[in-house]
């Protein structure tokens, strides 16, 4: 019997590992548009953060994305963020 591996990634902002089904995938892609990645497939480079609040308002308040994705990335988009994050299971 096999057993198929887990991926495991880490959160942006607590750095705990876990399986990425149980983060939130935000990509930029190579248009430089930011979004929620619901499939887990979407080319572009990706992040990964808890489905935790405390770890979203952290994420935006110390603006790790900006940091991560190399960019300046403005408050509407964080925002957004936030309200697709009420949206998920």
């Amino acid at each position: 019997m096999e057993t198929k591996k887990i991926p495991v990634r880490m959160c942006l902002v607590c750095r705990k590992r876990m399986p990425k089904e149980n983060l939130i995938r935000i990509v930029k892609n190579k248009d430089d548009k930011i979004f929620i990645d619901k499939s887990f497939k979407a080319e572009g480079r990706g992040a990964y953060v808890c489905k935790d609040k405390e770890c979203l308002l952290k994420l935006e308040k110390k603006h790790i994305l900006n940091k991560n994705f190399k960019c300046e990335i403005s408050n509407e988009i964080y925002q957004k963020l936030k309200g697709e994050y009420d949206t998920l299971d």
